[in-house]
């Protein structure tokens, strides 16, 4: 109930406050309009004028806060999931959803759109993030499953890490061999929101929902196999299927909020350690709440953006490595959160 008090008020200050002042009053009134006039097929500048204000304010309230505050929930929400699963997966307390090779895919795909397309869209940069996140995955199950014809949590973690470190050095020669055509790409990865708006949400939200809905259902077999491949088969989980589909969940979840937001680091790490230290092991409370707090706190870090250098930005993913490494050392050093 703290959690959910907390995401709703952060939730309240990401659309009330901003670079450009607006008054809390206006805000309201655009938001309720949107609410209720959706579909009227009238735009913002028709819409600014049926209520008496500007433009300029409609726009900053539908068109970038509304968006970035969505964009801002559901990538939290996937990457704490994501970070969960990921740890029952390489049974790994440390483990984070980058470990499968994710984010190096997406922006490896992102440097080929650029090369190849002249890719500088929004929307193709989604697509060529979800496209590269897959890939990266198919290519890592590939190799951890070459030979051994089975899964295993060790030879998943050695695939992604080489992979990985190897899509990664390919994708800094390229970008240092032209800086000024790449730039657009630092900004990707560093995590800025304010670049992204419905262009860049509405592709990736499906895909987000679909793997938050296959990860709660995996919060029983989960359960299972925490205990122990022999155990959790001789409680009717099949350890294949159950690793199988945690791999599929973790790449339709670390793929959309890398694509949503860019590679943010510590927060699908830090999310499941606070929601373990909170309710425990046992994956049916962890999930959801891990989902809950790493949204809690990615909206916070966005916010936080906006104002630490108002009227300017910094970009979110500096915020929630500063605001997440602290944390984390903490966390870690306590017993009960230490492990799976």
């Amino acid at each position: 109930m703290v959690a959910l008090a907390a995401l709703a008020l952060l939730t309240a200050a990401s659309l009330y406050l901003g670079s450009r002042p607006v008054a809390p009053a206006t805000v309201s009134r655009i938001l309720f309009d949107a609410a209720t006039s959706a579909g009227s097929g009238q735009g913002p500048q028709q819409r600014a004028e049926a209520l008496s204000i500007t433009t300029q304010d409609y726009s900053a309230v539908i068109a970038l806060r509304l968006p970035r505050t969505v964009i801002a929930l559901a990538a939290g929400a996937a990457l704490g999931l994501a970070g969960a699963l990921m740890q029952v997966l390489t049974r790994n307390p440390l483990a984070e959803p980058g470990l499968l090779g994710v984010n190096a895919g997406a922006a490896f795909a992102v440097v080929l759109a650029i090369v190849l397309l002249g890719a500088s869209s929004p929307a193709v940069f989604v697509a060529a993030c979800l496209v590269g996140a897959f890939l990266a995955t198919g290519a890592v199950f590939l190799i951890g499953t070459l030979g051994a014809g089975v899964i295993t949590p060790e030879r998943l973690t050695l695939a992604g890490v080489a992979l990985g470190a190897v899509l990664a050095g390919i994708t800094s020669a390229l970008r240092l061999s032209n800086p000024r055509e790449y730039s657009i790409l630092l900004i990707w990865e560093s995590g800025d929101l304010s670049q992204r708006g419905w262009e860049t949400a509405l592709p990736a939200l499906p895909v987000a929902a679909v793997g938050v809905v296959l990860a709660l259902a995996l919060a029983g077999p989960m359960n299972a196999l925490t205990l122990g491949e022999d155990m959790a088969a001789a409680l009717g989980a099949h350890v294949q299927r159950t690793r199988f589909a945690l791999v599929l969940a973790i790449t339709l979840l670390a793929g959309s909020a890398t694509a949503l937001a860019g590679p943010i680091v510590f927060l699908g790490l830090m999310a499941p350690h606070v929601a373990r230290w909170i309710v425990g092991p046992d994956q049916t409370r962890l999930l959801p709440l891990a989902a809950l707090l790493s949204a809690v706190i990615m909206v916070a870090a966005d916010v936080l953006a906006r104002l630490v250098m108002w009227p300017g930005e910094v970009p979110v993913g500096i915020i929630s490595a500063l605001l997440g490494a602290p944390v984390l050392i903490i966390l870690v050093r306590r017993r009960r959160a230490s492990g799976i």
